[in-house]
């Protein structure tokens, strides 16, 4: 795959899918909140500035500059970034940027960030020498010491979800059987919930990636643990008592080797070496 925002199936997806009200539906909310804690655990404190690449969905930007961050939103997306440039027009607290680029040929000086997010272009870039690229733009940009938050979407998250809603479809299982072949993910129908072109994957393929690059790998997190793919999630979440079970355990299982693909989104924390 070539720049992601030539790549037409990605695009048609993002023009059509409505990614920014996404993660307030379903078992992405435990998928925000539960990236959200991880953030927030790793992240300096504020006013650091982060830049929040493939973020224009708004998911984390905002909620950083409400905090005190100095937040500059890349996309490749250009409807998303229109939609986060007028909430910007209008927010108390405004992200310093937001733009439209590609990961693997950001606009920002070097060395010129304190942190950044990295949540969605690694999955979009197939091929792992573009991955590479996207990551080394992430190294050049960071001071020394500053840190990447990095998600991937797991290797076996479709098979899983099949298995959550007990899809029967015969094009949904053909790519199911290639993800868990190699990874590639390709939706040749219309259903944009069998979501776009992608690459999924496996939790020690991700930590190498992001070590060949040159950072010091600092945790590799499950998000959500197993909790995502119950046929009751909606209504375990909406009970108190319940989603503090579903977060428990997430929490509990996060960095168990053994399980964490079993998460639908995994997340990388690396350090730039001083």
């Amino acid at each position: 795959m070539s720049d992601p925002r030539s790549d037409p199936t990605i695009a048609a997806y993002y023009d059509s899918a409505p990614e920014e009200t996404r993660l307030a539906q379903g078992p992405a909310q435990l998928e925000e909140l539960r990236s959200r804690e991880l953030i927030l655990r790793h992240l300096p404190p504020s006013p650091a500035v982060v830049l929040d690449v493939g973020g224009a969905a708004e998911a984390y930007a905002f909620w950083l500059a409400e905090r005190g961050y100095g937040v500059r939103l890349i996309d490749a997306a250009p409807r998303l970034v229109e939609i986060a440039r007028q909430r910007n027009e209008h927010a108390v607290r405004k992200l310093a940027a937001c733009n439209i680029a590609d990961a693997r040929a950001l606009p920002e000086s070097d060395e010129s960030a304190a942190a950044m997010l990295l949540l969605g272009p690694l999955y979009h870039l197939v091929q792992a020498a573009d991955r590479q690229k996207a990551l080394s733009e992430a190294f050049r940009v960071l001071r020394p010491e500053g840190l990447l938050i990095a998600a991937g979407i797991s290797r076996w998250a479709s098979a899983l979800d099949g298995l959550s809603r007990e899809l029967r479809d015969r094009d949904f299982a053909a790519i199911v059987e290639r993800d868990l072949c190699d990874g590639n993910h390709r939706n040749p129908t219309q259903r944009l919930d069998y979501f776009t072109t992608a690459y999924f994957h496996r939790p020690e393929d991700l930590r190498r990636e992001v070590s060949d690059a040159g950072f010091d790998v600092e945790g590799l997190y499950g998000v959500e643990g197993p909790g995502w793919i119950l046929p009751d999630f909606a209504e375990r979440w909406n009970d108190p008592e319940r989603r503090e079970i579903l977060l428990r355990v997430a929490r509990a299982l996060e960095s168990e080797p053994s399980v964490i693909g079993c998460s639908a989104h995994l997340i990388v924390v690396g350090l730039k070496p001083r």
